[in-house]
């Protein structure tokens, strides 16, 4: 709860993260993909899951969101050094995302999850950028899929709540 109320109070710029309402071991978060980066303007969720020794012991942390980086695993799991061998109880989770945001535009090729997006980045920048552009226009469909569910709930409600006025 204390890493809740600081991501309230001192919101770093570009990243916000919640506990779930029904679970406050995992967390919700957003990434603003970076200015001047070729995630620019992308939204990318992740999900955060604690356990009972943290802050001893790193979150499980995870892309929702498509991803393509050569740090990022095809299943969204990070290979980030503070989350795996140079984890310190002193981080928290704004720490965890702006490293995470860093991590976006300045990825440790020596060790990737990603080989496909290291070879890329490394011998053929524009290839990797236009596939960066990619899955920050996939990001916002997701938004835009999100926005659709919530409408559709909205349209059922309202039709229940017709055809129950109907019956009366």
């Amino acid at each position: 709860m204390r890493d809740f109320k600081r991501m309230q109070q001192d919101p770093p710029s570009g990243v916000s993260a919640s506990p779930l309402p029904d679970n406050v071991m995992k967390w919700n978060a957003v990434i603003i993909g970076p200015s001047d980066t070729p995630f620019e303007d992308g939204t990318f969720k992740l999900l955060l899951q604690f356990d009972e020794q943290y802050p001893n012991k790193p979150p499980q942390v995870k892309f929702i969101s498509e991803m393509f980086h050569p740090n990022v695993y095809a299943s969204g799991e990070l290979c980030l050094d503070i989350l795996q061998n140079r984890w310190s109880p002193t981080y928290d989770v704004s720490s965890i995302l702006t490293s995470i945001q860093s991590l976006l535009n300045d990825p440790n090729i020596s060790s990737p999850a990603n080989v496909e997006a290291a070879n890329l980045y490394k011998d053929h920048r524009s290839q990797y950028v236009k596939r960066v552009r990619e899955t920050v226009e996939t990001s916002w469909m997701e938004d835009d899929e999100d926005d659709d569910d919530d409408d559709e709930e909205e349209e059922e409600e309202e039709e229940e709540q017709e055809n129950g006025n109907e019956i009366e």
